[in-house]
């Protein structure tokens, strides 16, 4: 994995001007390095599979729909250059078994594990009648780019609903101030974002007096992505520390609490970056609406509550050092660290609220959803 590019340049951007952290055209992925924001701009050249899996690991590209992007690409850029001799069959095992690879780069994020699914799926389909492995390697490609698409449609979605549900449940206000945390915009999706696609949906509507963002311990995705982000695209923000989520809130300076998602269990449990769980506490206590946006790919119906997710913990660094363990130590030596990267939170309540206090039929709303 090389720089491709290096400086204090501003960010690539899409046709609408939202910032572009995966820059992929058929045969080339360029990742930008989120871990260097927001003082540097670095495009990192993704040639296979084995850099989607770094990049991945060490955060170079972070955000549940990101990563899963991330991961199908970077493999399809591999097949797309690979000089490949062998059959159909071959082609098939050798996208499976890279697959299953990049899987393993992170195990929380859900989105991940279903682009996996979906693209061995579609593998296994292909080569049933497949007589060349070039065809088998297209049809992935093919799918591949079609995620890419698909991610940046649905997040527009997400945003003009979820503004236009804040704007019904909280009539009689002329604006609002929304939280979020952690990062879930442009930089971790393929475009546009899930919770902060939704303040962008609001601000465009004329409806938001200001966004707070949280700094988001312990690798600052908040005060170095999500401030950065809204900075960028200039709608009114302030950024807080995690610890002043409570003090805000009872000073009547937020009205609603929109978040992303990195894994949603069948029963609504979700598990988001750690600290989401004590925001939504806060929220719960000072009775502010708590939201989350998220595609359908973060929703998992093979678990059945939260306490099935598995819960990444990151590097003791993190903590120890500056700049997410990459600076300076600032911790005592010797000091044990815990650091869990996320943790999970009941929801009472999603983009679609709940009719009652019984847990959410997310395998039936899914269901409704095909049919509607």
């Amino acid at each position: 994995m090389s720089v491709e590019a290096n400086g204090s340049s501003a960010a690539a951007t899409t046709a609408g001007g939202s910032l572009q952290s995966i820059c992929y055209e058929r045969g080339s992925l360029r990742l930008l390095d989120q871990r260097k924001l927001p003082l540097e701009t670095v495009y990192l050249d993704v040639k296979d599979s084995t850099d989607g899996w770094t990049a991945i690991r060490d955060m170079v590209v972070r955000g549940a729909p990101a990563i899963a992007i991330a991961a199908a690409l970077s493999l399809a850029v591999e097949v797309c250059n690979l000089d490949f001799n062998g059959t159909s069959e071959d082609a098939s095992s050798l996208l499976i078994k890279k697959l299953e690879y990049l899987v393993s780069s992170r195990p929380t994020a859900v989105n991940l594990s279903d682009a996996v699914e979906k693209l061995r799926s579609l593998v296994l389909k292909t080569v049933e009648t497949a007589t060349e492995a070039k065809t088998v390697f297209q049809a992935y490609i093919d799918a591949a780019e079609t995620m890419l698409i698909d991610d940046v449609a649905s997040n527009k979605a997400i945003g003009f609903h979820g503004a236009k549900h804040l704007r019904s449940n909280l009539e009689g206000l002329e604006k609002i101030s929304v939280l979020t945390h952690c990062n879930t915009g442009s930089l971790a999706t393929a475009g546009y974002g899930t919770a902060l696609g939704v303040i962008r949906a609001v601000q465009s509507e004329g409806f938001l007096e200001k966004a707070f963002c949280t700094e988001t311990r312990p690798f600052n995705q908040g005060s170095r992505l999500t401030a950065f982000e809204l900075v960028h695209d200039r709608i009114p923000a302030t950024l807080i520390a995690d610890s002043a989520v409570a003090f805000l809130m009872k000073a009547g300076r937020v009205n609603a609490v929109v978040v992303g998602a990195d894994r949603i269990a069948a029963n609504g449990d979700t598990a988001n970056k750690i600290g989401t769980y004590n925001v939504a506490l806060s929220a719960f206590h000072h009775g502010i609406q708590f939201y989350v946006a998220a595609p359908i790919t973060s929703i998992d119906l093979s678990i059945s509550s939260g306490e099935q997710i598995v819960i990444e913990e990151r590097s003791a660094k993190e903590l120890l050092h500056s700049d997410g363990g990459l600076g300076k130590q600032v911790a005592a030596s010797g000091i044990s660290v815990w650091n869990p990267a996320f943790d999970v939170t009941y929801l009472y309540g999603v983009i679609i609220k709940k009719a009652s206090d019984e847990a959410f039929d997310i395998k039936g709303f899914i269901e409704n959803a095909k049919h509607m």
